[in-house]
């Protein structure tokens, strides 16, 4: 069974081919200064080595999560280190279009939807097919990845301290034998300082979380400082187009109407992590938040991540506060616009709600639809993501399962999946009953099912 979808490929490099299809370069040097063998020897970039710390500080205390215990890093990560890097790369001509001149503006309404004109972001490029049933592909080094991003797009590698400390060296050898995390622009940006954090590059990891590399996106949000920048992750399913493992972040000054959603505890774990579900939101998911360390929180949500991407559930991820409050959303979008389930009127807009237009930011590509950009719109377009209140309560139940928490239920709810002192028969009930499916497709429907926009 095989669903897929076609839509517009952002590109995210000026080396990115369009039809997302290249050959592998030869050896001997291919004239683009690119991350492959064969433009490395004697590379340097500049490196950004953030401190190792596991512990979490209230928000009152300073702008950030983590607190240092010896006076100021050797460079202002966000302003001076980032942006400072992004805003020379705008000089050099490199981004496809200017996004600081895109409209912008905040919907009226309770929720303060966000929505944005950006009709550059895919002028002159043809659909593509992807594949949207499945979760977990093979990296495929034939196509577009990030080892074939030129030097230039890259900003700063970036990784942990080998001394303790945080320390800046502004040309420091790449080491292949080492894989480094890099930060890269995206030349089709959504937002101001929107970048690229791609964990171990030279590894060609595929799309899909793990430990490790989701604790290093949670650093990067710590070392930013500053709520207004945030990370995203969309899984392949889940409006992902390139299989090469990265996360999305940039800054916008506004809260994010996910941010400001009501939420209702639903369990504390015994690391201190708070666990709570979204209320009045359009699209279903769980929050995850605080922690006794930091480790206790990223390795909360890379669990259940890993649940989902092993179950062949889609899902976008919100890193917000600075690292401190993260959303996890599984969706379903893709998977009913491969079955024909979704309206013409909505496919028409092209919007694609992947992890900001979850989060509330709604990307446009038509002056009508901008024009005429209202809560009710928004909020139909996002409900059409979320999963119905049975599956999401499955899938909460499959993540629960998965992480092992052990710890008292909030809340007498009967309608709570975790409602009272029978819940762990009841949970591992339904999770067996969920488990024996899951090595069945993600949906079910015609094979090789298609959808043109």
């Amino acid at each position: 069974m095989m669903l897929r979808i076609k839509r517009v490929p952002t590109v995210v490099s000026n080396y990115q081919k369009e039809d997302g299809n290249e050959g592998s370069r030869r050896g001997g040097g291919c004239g683009r200064n690119c991350l492959q063998n064969c433009c490395l020897q004697d590379a340097c970039l500049p490196l950004y080595a953030f401190k190792k710390v596991d512990s979490i500080v209230s928000e009152k205390k300073g702008v950030g999560v983590f607190e240092y215990d010896k006076g100021e890093p050797p460079v202002a990560f966000l302003d001076s280190l980032l942006l400072g890097e992004w805003e020379d790369r705008v000089q050099r001509g490199l981004f496809r279009y200017d996004v600081t001149a895109c409209e912008t503006k905040v919907i009226p309404g309770q929720h303060g939807f966000i929505a944005q004109l950006n009709e550059g972001r895919h002028l002159k490029k043809r659909p593509t097919e992807f594949r949207v049933d499945k979760v977990l592909q093979p990296f495929d080094g034939n196509k577009f990845n990030f080892t074939k991003v030129g030097q230039e797009e890259v900003l700063f590698q970036f990784g942990a301290s080998e001394d303790g400390e945080v320390q800046f060296f502004p040309d420091a050898p790449i080491d292949p034998e080492n894989s480094p995390s890099m930060v890269a622009i995206n030349v089709s940006p959504i937002e101001y300082g929107h970048v690229l954090l791609i964990p171990r590059v030279l590894d060609c990891l595929p799309q899909r979380i793990d430990r490790d590399s989701f604790m290093l996106a949670i650093y990067m949000a710590a070392e930013a400082g500053n709520p207004y920048f945030r990370l995203g992750y969309n899984s392949l399913g889940a409006f992902a187009t390139i299989n090469h493992l990265h996360f999305q972040a940039y800054y916008l000054a506004v809260p994010f109407p996910i941010e400001k959603a009501p939420t209702k505890e639903i369990t504390t774990s015994d690391g201190g992590v708070k666990i709570s579900e979204l209320v009045n939101y359009p699209v279903r998911g769980l929050v995850f938040e605080g922690g006794n360390a930091l480790l206790d929180l990223s390795n909360g949500v890379s669990d259940a991540c890993i649940c989902l991407q092993e179950n062949n559930i889609p899902y976008n991820v919100l890193i917000a506060d600075c690292g401190n409050r993260i959303f996890l959303l599984p969706q379903c979008y893709a998977e009913k616009q491969a079955l024909g389930e979704v309206s013409p009127e909505l496919l028409d807009t092209q919007v694609n709600p992947a992890v900001w237009e979850i989060s509330g930011h709604m990307v446009l590509k038509r002056k009508k639809d901008y024009e005429e950009a209202s809560e009710e719109n928004a909020w139909r377009l996002l409900a059409e993501v979320s999963l119905s209140e049975e599956r999401f309560q499955e899938v909460t139940a499959l993540i629960f399962e998965a992480i092992s928490y052990r710890s008292c239920v909030i809340g007498t709810d009967s309608e709570n999946l975790l409602e009272d002192v029978n819940v762990e028969h009841q949970l591992v009930e339904e999770v067996n009953a969920i488990n024996e499916s899951s090595h069945q497709a993600m949906v079910t429907g015609n094979q090789d099912c298609l959808v043109l926009h």
